[in-house]
Order: structure tokens, then C-alpha cells, then sequence
């Protein structure tokens, strides 16, 4: 009995000291989990400190588990960092002549997406300035602007007219303007004045408005100066303006470049000019709307023998006023001329204007035919202050059959 009983306490202090064995070795068990947790967690959350979380993306380039100087790198090298506009849609590819992040923008994005331990969570980033550039280029599809030229509109839309335009350093690069060319040469064969014919009534005896006629433009008028107004025109679209002055962008011919006749009344001719009729061998000046002096005794250019001696027809301006002043050229026969004169008021580049000619005896009608000037329009001594002091620089000159 005695002997059952001990061995019964020998088998109840061998459980127990297994249960004790075995809840000291979970305990340690325990601790040991605990503290490898605790170690892999720390390990993690100083991994999370120094790289990025996995699925993380700048530009499109994987930086998922990549520090900031590695993921610096990496987008540099890879990231498709250019967007251009091109046919309406914008279009993205790697361009290598700038970075596409510094360093500082990449820890920035790392703060936004740090957590403690690394997180599943995807996160998509767009650097500033190809957010910046997809911005302003979508902006510029929507780009409408009005161009106004002499009484005259015609709606230019940006996604109509340029083909490749891009984004950097905080301004527009237009590439392809072709189209907008295109469009301008166009607007300026509708508008301008140029070599362009038209009906125009000009004085008859002593009344301004004597009999109507054909002329056509020579020198005097204005087109559209399609460069300047292509530059003037893409960088109204670049700040965002909606309306353009197409008379800010026009040009001339002749002595000055500058336009002349635009928004004037009267067929842009005004109502300050003169005229000069060929066949009548007379000339009239006429200031703002009435006629200041008539002269029915000037000589023009001769007819009969060199066409280069032909006063020539058209419209044409005054380039400038000299007084005195040597006229200098050839003579038909190639010997070389130099006549002075007091008043010398010239309206064509081949040196064609209005003198006074001292040297001219026959002021005859039909003096012009076979013994005229060099196309000048002589005018005599005693009258020529009638022209000069009626008559100013830029001013419209008429000549006609």
C-alpha cells in the first residue's frame, strides 16, 4: 500500500515538474517571440525611416524599397519627364537635357508616403514641374483667341494651329507654328492693301470730287507682318489673353516699312493727298477734305523713248521733305546728271518726286511726250511753294493715266 502511494506522489511530481518545465520553457518561449518581434519591428520601422514603402511610383518609375538618393537617381534615369502637346494630345517621353527631380522634391514625396512599418498602400506621384507642364498644356488646348484686324475678326483656336509645344522652366516652347503661318498668310492675302485695286473719285477743275477711277496700291498700304504677328500671337496665347490687335503686327512698303492708310477713311487713302494726272499734266493737293492749291503746268516724266523715264502710275506716299537739296542719276545716254533744286519731296525708291526744275523752258501740255523729266514731276519755280507747303511726309501720292 505504502509502496502504491509512493510511487503514486513519485508520478504526480514528475507531471508536475513537467508542467513546470514546460510553462518555463513558454514563458521563455514567449519571450523570446516577443522580443524577436519587437526587433523585427524595429529593424522595420528603421527600414521605413531610410527607404521608401513598396509600391510607391514617381513618374511611373518603380522607387518601391529604394532610398531617397537611389530613387533620386533612378527616376532621373528613367522617368518619362517631358510632355508635349502634340495634334491635340499630350504626349510623354524621356528627356535627357534637364533632371527630372532633385533630391529635395524626392524627400518630400518620401514624407508623404513614410508610415511606421512598410505599407501595401500604392501611391502614384507626379513631380512638380510635369504637373505643372501637363497643366498649362491642357490649358492651352482650350486656348481661343480673337484676332481683330481693320473691322475684320477671325477666331484662332491653339489646338487647331500648333502641332508641338512643350513646357519648361516656367514658359511655353512652341516647336511646329506651321499652321499658324499658314493661317496668318491667308488672313493677310483677305486683308491687306497692298498691290490691291479699287475705285477712288479724284479731282476734276476745282472740285475734289471730280470723276471716279481705277488705281491700284504701290507703296502705299499695309499687309500683315506675319512674323511679328506669329511671335505677338503665341505668346498672347502663353498669357492667357483672349483678344488680339492685328495693327500691332502690320507692315509697309517703299522708303519707311511702317503701314500706311491703315483704319483711315476714304478707301485708307484719308483726306489729306495728292494727284496727279499724266494726260492733263496737273497736279492737286488736298488737305483735309478741300483742295489747297491746283496746279494745271507740271512736266512728268517722258513717254515716248525709255520706259524708265515714265512717271509711274499707282499709289504711292511722300518718303520725306529736303530743301535744297542735288538730284543725282543718268541720263539716257549714260552720261551722269546732278541737278540741284531748292524743294525735293521724292515718292518712289527709283528716285522719282516733286521739284522745282529751273532749267526747264517748254511747260508745254504735250511737253511730257518726248521731252519730260526722268519720271520726276517737274514742277516751276515760282509754284513749287504751292506743293511744299501743301504736301508732308507719309502723305498719299495718286498718279494716274
Amino acid at each position: 500500500m505504502n509502496e502504491d502511494l509512493k510511487r503514486k506522489n513519485k508520478r504526480s511530481n514528475l507531471i508536475i515538474l513537467i508542467i513546470g518545465i514546460l510553462v518555463v520553457v513558454g514563458i521563455i518561449a514567449g519571450f523570446g517571440i516577443h522580443n524577436h518581434r519587437v526587433a523585427s519591428q524595429a529593424a522595420a520601422e528603421k527600414y521605413a525611416r531610410t527607404h521608401f514603402n513598396p509600391n510607391v511610383k514617381i513618374d511611373g518609375v518603380k522607387v518601391g524599397k529604394l532610398t531617397v538618393a537611389k530613387a533620386t537617381a533612378k527616376v532621373n534615369k528613367k522617368a518619362k519627364n517631358h510632355v508635349q502637346l502634340r495634334n491635340e494630345k499630350l504626349v510623354y517621353s524621356y528627356n535627357t537635357t534637364a533632371p527630372t527631380i532633385d533630391e529635395a522634391e524626392t524627400e518630400a514625396l518620401f514624407k508623404k508616403q513614410q508610415t511606421k512599418t512598410p505599407s501595401d498602400q500604392a501611391y502614384n506621384f507626379t513631380t512638380k514641374n510635369l504637373a505643372t507642364a501637363k497643366k498649362k498644356l491642357n490649358a492651352l488646348k482650350k486656348a481661343e483667341l480673337t484676332y481683330k484686324i481693320n473691322g475684320k475678326s477671325y477666331q484662332l483656336k491653339a489646338k487647331d494651329l500648333l502641332n508641338d509645344v512643350s513646357y519648361r522652366d516656367g514658359k511655353y516652347q512652341f516647336g511646329d507654328t506651321s499652321k499658324l503661318t499658314e493661317k496668318l498668310n491667308q488672313i493677310d492675302k483677305e486683308v491687306s492693301t497692298l498691290h490691291k485695286s479699287y475705285k477712288f473719285t479724284v479731282p476734276t477743275g476745282n472740285k475734289v470730287k471730280g470723276k471716279t477711277i481705277t488705281v491700284k496700291n504701290k507703296t502705299w498700304g499695309w499687309g500683315v507682318y506675319v512674323k511679328k504677328a506669329r511671335r505677338l500671337i503665341l505668346q498672347a496665347f502663353a498669357d492667357g489673353k483672349t483678344t488680339f490687335d492685328g495693327a500691332d503686327a502690320i507692315y509697309g512698303l517703299g522708303y519707311s516699312t511702317y503701314a500706311h492708310g491703315y483704319g483711315k477713311s476714304n478707301h485708307e487713302i484719308g483726306n489729306t493727298y495728292a494727284v496727279v494726272s499724266l494726260k492733263k499734266q496737273e497736279v492737286w493737293l488736298v488737305r483735309k477734305g478741300k483742295l489747297a492749291a491746283h496746279l494745271d503746268d507740271v512736266v512728268t516724266g517722258t513717254m515716248e523713248g525709255s520706259k524708265g523715264d515714265q512717271t509711274p502710275r499707282g499709289v504711292w506716299y511722300i518718303h520725306y521733305k529736303e530743301s535744297p537739296s542735288i538730284l543725282r542719276g543718268t541720263n539716257d545716254d549714260g552720261s551722269s546728271y546732278a541737278s540741284p533744286v531748292k524743294y525735293w519731296m521724292p515718292f518712289t525708291l527709283s528716285g522719282c518726286g516733286f521739284h522745282d526744275a529751273s532749267w526747264r523752258t517748254d511747260w508745254s501740255k504735250k511737253a511730257y511726250l518726248r521731252g519730260g523729266s526722268h519720271g520726276c514731276v517737274n514742277v516751276k519755280p515760282s509754284e513749287i511753294r504751292k506743293v511744299w507747303n501743301n504736301i508732308s511726309k507719309n502723305e498719299p501720292v495718286i498718279i494716274y493715266e
